[in-house]
């Protein structure tokens, strides 16, 4: 009795000890890791204030302007003016066109019933892009000089054929007869916004420039006014410089480039959020109107002013009618990927929620849910769960990496699982790949876009091509339903039979394009998988 006593036991503790192992690899990590939107915190503040000390050496040191370079810096103070017309004569603009200008920020706040508040709203909006494109590698950061050569590591830029102060060139040798520096360029030339005495400039204007004096001090102030001005247009480049003395050589990069132009949404300026404008629901449908059917009525009983934007590739459409519904015909059987670019193309919200047409909404399917963690996170996109009517749900996360691998391509190994836990979101984590049922950035989603060849299966496609450029989150609390895919084959629509024909069947031509989307597009010699 006691030995059977002792081995119920001992398999109770084993069978304890497994579970504890399995739901701690489930898990991943319980680290939960901060992705809410930063300016860089403490360390950039540091940063900063070491800039500042560096650039605002030598106060003692005088300088004089050279106003036909300093008047080329950007001033961050841009002016709408246009030319003046100073005589008129017939067909004069077309052999002297001049510049207009249009105040559009008077011209739409003029008409605007409330001005104020959406002069806030579109600052928030672009305070939160800010925050969530910061990157660290942008930020300035200046070497000291260890070799004895004081120089920028990252972060100067300067729009194309535009001219900046290069900041922190510095030179710390030992006091000597003569001290001497030389910049050379490649997509560029130097010149120096202002002289200082007891320094002798040569090259300016040039793509090779020489600075000498006999005081170690004026050379370091004469080097915080040196200029770079881009001379060959690009609009996504950046220059290599070289920096050196007589026996020592450095190098940085100056990148050059339009700034990004923000993309913002007016969605209005409220409190709460108003799902309404904030979200517009895709899916793409194919021989399924019934089902169709079934996910409009559901998404009308919780959110009965949201847009549902349809592509429908069936060969012979029925009509989608309703309030806040656009139904797009496309040609027939065109595909799931290319049903998929062309709902998200007719988006025009901030946020598009994707789903399948045969999902159903429940009290479970909290849309403001998606929305607070992707207004709140760095995440360009956020997935739900799918529960099936079984019970079980479903949130299929995976994590993706490529590793290099020669010539012959690259190898790219795709887990079950997730990265960590996101931070004040506790139900939430981050991966690379996630559920048919998420939530996006729609200017980022349309960025990726659907390869429209994968026409009968592809989802996994699009988290590969998005790797790298979209941060994605999953979140278990936010459920959508399933129809039923239990059905007897007897029991079976010919519109059924059709589409499970057209869905599941595996012809040697689609496993090509697969082969070849992975092979060629992507550059892969390996796959590895769960």
């Amino acid at each position: 009795m006691r030995a059977t006593f002792k081995k119920g036991l001992g398999i109770i503790l084993i069978t304890g000890l497994l579970l504890t192992l399995f739901s701690a690899w489930r898990r991943g990590t319980s680290t939960a890791v901060d992705i809410w939107p930063t300016q860089g915190g403490h360390i950039k503040k540091l940063l900063e204030a070491k800039i500042e000390d560096t650039l605002n050496g030598y106060p003692d040191i005088a300088y004089h302007i050279k106003d036909d370079v300093a008047c080329h810096l950007a001033q961050n103070a841009c002016v709408c003016l246009a030319d003046e017309e100073t005589f008129h004569l017939p067909y004069s603009n077309l052999l002297f066109p001049h510049v207009w200008a249009h105040k559009i920020d008077l011209a739409f706040l003029g008409s605007h019933p409330d001005p104020e508040g959406v002069k806030r709203h579109r600052a928030q909006e672009y305070s939160s892009l800010q925050r969530r494109s910061y990157n660290p590698a942008d930020a300035l950061i200046v070497a000291d000089a260890n070799s004895p050569l004081q120089y920028p590591t990252q972060g100067v830029e300067l729009r194309p054929l535009k001219t900046i102060i290069i900041p922190g060139l510095g030179l710390k040798e030992e006091t000597g007869s003569d001290h001497v520096v030389y910049l050379t360029a490649t997509l560029g030339t130097f010149n120096v916004a202002a002289t200082v005495d007891k320094v002798s400039v040569k090259g300016e204007g040039e793509k090779h420039m020489m600075l000498s004096s006999p005081l170690l001090s004026s050379l370091n102030r004469q080097l915080q006014f040196v200029t770079y001005t881009n001379t060959v247009f690009h609009p996504k480049t950046a220059d290599t410089v070289k920096f050196a003395t007589e026996g020592h050589q450095s190098f940085f990069t100056i990148k050059i480039g339009h700034g990004p132009v923000p993309k913002l949404y007016n969605s209005g300026y409220q409190k709460e959020y108003n799902i309404s404008a904030l979200v517009t629901i895709a899916t793409k449908t194919f021989l399924r109107y019934d089902k169709l059917k079934d996910l409009i009525d559901s998404i009308r009983q919780y959110y009965p002013t949201v847009t549902i934007v349809i592509a429908d590739d069936n060969e012979h459409p029925q009509p989608v009618t309703g309030p806040h519904i656009d139904h797009y015909i496309m040609p027939f059987g065109k595909g799931w990927f290319a049903g998929r670019n062309l709902a998200v193309s007719q988006v025009t919200t901030k946020y598009v929620l994707w789903v399948d047409d045969d999902f159903i909404f429940t009290a479970n399917t909290k849309v403001e849910r998606m929305v607070d963690i992707l207004e709140k996170t760095t995440l360009d996109l956020v997935a739900g769960a799918v529960r099936e009517v079984t019970g079980y749900t479903a949130t299929y996360r995976h994590t993706i990496s490529v590793e290099e691998g020669g010539d012959e391509g690259d190898c790219i190994h795709i887990r079950n699982g997730y990265h960590h836990v996101i931070e004040g979101f506790p139900n939430c984590v981050v991966a690379d790949a996630v559920i048919n049922f998420f939530m996006g950035r729609t200017d980022k989603i349309q960025q990726v876009g659907f390869d429209p060849r994968l026409a009968r299966r592809g989802h996994l496609e699009f988290f590969i091509d998005a790797l790298g450029s979209l941060h994605i989150g999953s979140c278990s609390d936010v459920i959508v339903s399933h129809a039923s895919k239990i059905k007897l084959p007897w029991s079976k629509t010919d519109s059924e039979k059709i589409y499970d024909k057209f869905r599941y069947s595996s012809s040697s031509a689609d496993n090509r394009i697969n082969q070849e989307i992975f092979y060629f597009k992507n550059r892969f010699k390996c796959m590895t998988s769960h």
